[in-house]
């Protein structure tokens, strides 16, 4: 199964986004095979509100992305924090894209990306503050490996997605942790089309992973956060 979702980052990129609705009914037509996050653009205050209520009534989504770099905003603004109120109202789960980003790399300015926005320490806020609401790091969050790890060790529903990068990259203090404290909290993820989930299984494959963490990180992890077990 793969989780899918769009960014809504209208407000900060000019550029609507693909509609959340294409993407939940795609998976509501799918079920077998996609699960849905939903979007918000964290400029919207109650109308971002509404929408997170709108797409739980309707579609009953998983969760929400968030993509801080993208859409322009700290995690930690309290201005948001209706938002995830919301959302932990519903006991769905929160999705932080963390570290650098792909977009935007290697143009003039990095296209008025800023990277600031999305170091984990920010995301550490939100874990405290809302206490209980799932809250998973995507990505291995280069510059800031050593923050998200102790996000995650810290913050008893904090969690790391492994996507977006070719684990044959990882830095050893993440392996490390995969096989050790945080057994329990990595969550396999390729970022398709970006990394295909071919390739990002076949590098796992190379790393020294013990025997017993291997299904966790691809499968049991995710499907117990997600629901999908008992």
């Amino acid at each position: 199964m793969a989780v899918v979702f769009t960014v809504d980052a209208t407000t900060a990129m000019g550029v609507p986004p693909v509609p959340n609705d294409e993407i939940a009914q795609a998976a509501a037509d799918n079920p077998d095979a996609l699960i849905a996050f939903g979007s918000v653009d964290p400029h919207l205050g109650r109308a971002a509100v509404n929408e997170v209520h709108r797409l739980v009534a309707e579609y009953d989504v998983k969760g929400f992305k968030f993509h801080p770099s993208v859409q322009a905003f700290f995690p930690n603004d309290r201005a948001m924090y209706p938002v995830y109120e919301a959302i932990a109202e519903h006991g769905k789960i929160a999705l932080f894209h963390t570290g650098q980003t792909g977009i935007g790399a290697a143009l003039p300015g990095g296209g008025g990306i800023r990277l600031k926005y999305s170091n984990p320490m920010h995301v550490d806020d939100v874990a405290a503050d809302f206490p209980g609401m799932k809250i998973i790091l995507a990505h291995p969050s280069f510059p800031w490996q050593d923050e998200a790890l102790s996000v995650a060790t810290h913050k008893q529903d904090g969690y790391i997605d492994l996507s977006g990068l070719s684990p044959k990259d990882f830095p050893e203090n993440l392996v490390r942790y995969t096989n050790s404290i945080l057994q329990n909290k990595m969550l396999f993820g390729s970022d398709f089309p970006l990394i295909t989930p071919e390739r990002w299984i076949k590098d796992f494959e190379t790393l020294p992973i013990k025997d017993e963490v291997r299904p966790k990180v691809m499968k049991l992890n995710a499907a117990k956060l997600l629901g999908l077990t008992g």
